[in-house]
């Protein structure tokens, strides 16, 4: 099973920012973590992080027919992005959003998210650990 974890915008700046909403653990720390849960699942994991739209899309074309389940972190693009959920739509992988934060109770704003339409589940709120119960929903996706 082949695993791609991807982070939006300012997901490389974690620990630095706003550490009261999004914890001190750093980027490296999460991807430590990832990639170790990875290998406890057995899993194969691809890590990426861009600030940028259209890179965050070609990543998940570059996923067809490759990668058996995405988890995404759009970060900011979560609100803003038809790009990205046409991206995930296009290549049919199943994929499980993930926000740090409780975004359901920040700004009004946040509480669109476009790429909820292609994901079969969403984690909010659960700090850096969401990632992991998303590679979870994967795997039993996966084997089932």
């Amino acid at each position: 099973m082949k695993i791609l974890v991807i982070n939006g915008p300012n997901l490389n700046m974690l620990g630095i920012r706003e550490p009261d909403i999004y914890g001190r653990t750093t980027y490296a720390d999460l991807c430590q973590m990832i990639e170790q849960h990875a290998q406890k699942i057995g899993a194969e994991v691809e890590l990426y992080q861009s600030n940028h739209e259209g890179d965050l899309v070609d990543k998940i074309q570059e996923a067809y027919g490759i990668i058996d389940g995405i988890v995404i972190n759009p970060g900011a693009y979560t609100h803003t992005s038809v790009a990205i959920l046409d991206a995930l739509k296009a290549v049919a992988i199943p994929a499980v959003e993930v926000h740090i934060s409780e975004v359901d109770k920040r700004e009004e704003f946040r509480q669109i998210s476009y790429v909820r339409l292609a994901c079969f589940a969403t984690i909010t709120g659960h700090g850096v650990n969401g990632y992991l119960e998303a590679m979870e929903l994967i795997r039993e996706r996966y084997e089932s």
